[in-house]
């Protein structure tokens, strides 16, 4: 048997420039790729790329057009982990041979990694960088979620964060500074947060600074993200962090995530999903992992200003399962 590949690149316009403290985007680009066997069934998944790591569209095409001649001679998910490097490429190859498999055998993606019955779950919307005035209106719109990301950078977040709290009163916060503090500044803030309803702090400092968390008891949970690649970085976040942000971008692909999230859980953190960006193709997958998660983050689409028009159905922060005809 063998399959036929296909790669190519998407622009999803936003509905507003998304701000943090790394810059502001217009448009998500995404690449999608496409596997059809030769009884013409069709596994689709979608990779934003890890763009802090210097990937772009056109390297995960390259990257693609690389692997193409084992994929199409039906490499498995566990050899794609050893021909690619984690990354955005893999994570759209790896989530095509999920829906694929899941089209072939009639048993769906949520059953091939153990959950019996999907359910909806409840994901934070994430309100960009912008004027102190702008967060309240901003939280405002979306105060019926039931949690917000805040995007803060080294300003003054305090008053991001309490103009958003005037704007959505009774939603719990994330916030999230893109690792834009130092530790100091954690430390001041911190109690602070605390009073302003926020539940999880992530990635405030660079990565590289973890070890100056040694010894200090956060009244904040704190989330580790671009410190946690895959599982070989646990050990960072060990003793310094309370939960790991899995996003399958990062890890490439489902088949890694499920096996970090295993070994997260074994180390004692607990979970989170998020996204880089992306259409419902890209939110698919994670609603799989989002499953064993206490925070998920995958409001993709919420950024969008267009989506797949049998996309993932959202409603007040509460998003469904997939279909199985659009994926998995």
């Amino acid at each position: 048997m063998s399959l036929k590949l296909s790669a190519e690149r998407r622009t999803w316009p936003l509905r507003e420039p998304f701000a943090i403290s790394r810059g502001v985007s217009t448009v998500m680009e995404t690449v999608m790729v496409t596997l059809i066997d030769e009884n013409g069934l069709r596994g689709r998944g979608e990779g934003c790329g890890v763009n802090y790591a210097g990937e772009t569209p056109q390297s995960m095409l390259e990257q693609i057009h690389q692997v193409r001649p084992e994929i199409e001679a039906e490499a498995t998910r566990e050899q794609l982990l050893e021909l690619m490097p984690a990354g955005g490429s893999r994570f759209a190859i790896d989530a095509a041979m999920w829906d694929l498999e899941a089209k072939r055998t009639g048993m769906s993606a949520f059953s091939r990694a153990g959950v019996t019955d999907p359910k909806p779950v409840s994901t934070a919307y994430t309100i960009g960088i912008r004027s102190i005035e702008a967060y309240e209106t901003a939280a405002a719109a979306r105060a019926t979620f039931q949690v917000l990301k805040i995007k803060v950078d080294q300003g003054d977040p305090i008053a991001a964060i309490a103009a958003a709290r005037r704007g959505a009163p009774n939603s719990a916060f994330i916030v999230d500074p893109n690792q834009a503090w130092n530790v100091s500044t954690l430390k001041i803030l911190a109690p602070t947060l605390v009073d302003l309803g926020v539940v999880l702090l992530e990635q405030p400092i660079k990565v590289g600074e973890e070890h100056e968390l040694d010894g200090y008891d956060c009244p904040v949970r704190l989330c580790a993200d671009e410190l946690i690649q895959d599982t070989s970085d646990l050990h960072k976040a060990k003793g310094r962090f309370d939960v790991i942000n899995i996003k399958l971008d990062k890890a490439g692909g489902l088949t890694e995530g499920l096996r970090l999230a295993d070994a997260a859980l074994i180390a004692g953190f607990e979970l989170m999903v998020g996204c880089m960006g992306g259409s419902s193709l890209s939110m698919a997958p994670g609603m799989v992992l989002a499953q064993r998660c206490a925070f998920v983050d995958l409001d993709g689409p919420l950024l969008q200003s267009e989506d797949w028009p049998d996309g993932m159905s959202y409603r007040d922060g509460i998003v469904q399962p997939p279909r199985p005809s659009f994926w998995g």
